[in-house]
């Protein structure tokens, strides 16, 4: 069975074309889509909300996270396979390249404990460096 068919089957998720095809995208991707990468990259084949929807179980399940952007829209993108439906565990840095704008995880890099006042509770840290990166570098 292929990769984005035993996702789908491990989260006891339905195997619908549009969750088919919107899964394959991040795994051949590999980097982070916005909901309009997505309607484009699948040319229109499903609409607006079949999209939102695709990508709200996702989170819920785990197979992706959010990763919020400096003008307040969100990126998508897949999850380590520590993730699970309500539980998320992708405390890694997010890096942006200033050239080709991608947003790119860095699974081995971990936001830092950040030393809060008493009484606070942290549900969630996110990071974003920017720069340039690899594939960037060599053009």
């Amino acid at each position: 069975m292929n990769q984005n068919l035993s996702i789908l089957k491990k989260n006891n998720l339905s195997v619908t074309e549009g969750r088919r095809k919107i899964l394959e995208l991040f795994l051949e991707r590999g980097d982070a889509l916005a909901h309009a990468d997505i309607e484009k990259q699948t040319e229109g084949a499903f609409d607006r909300v079949t999209v939102y929807r695709t990508l709200q179980t996702f989170v819920d399940k785990g197979i992706i996270h959010q990763i919020p952007t400096t003008d307040n829209a969100i990126l998508y993108a897949l999850c380590k396979d520590s993730c699970e439906a309500g539980h998320h565990h992708d405390e890694h840095v997010h890096f942006v390249c200033d050239k080709c704008n991608k947003t790119i995880c860095l699974d081995d890099v971990t936001v830092p404990n950040v030393k809060l006042p008493k009484g606070f509770k942290p549900s969630q840290s996110a990071m974003i460096v920017k720069g340039i990166c690899n594939e960037c570098r060599g053009n």
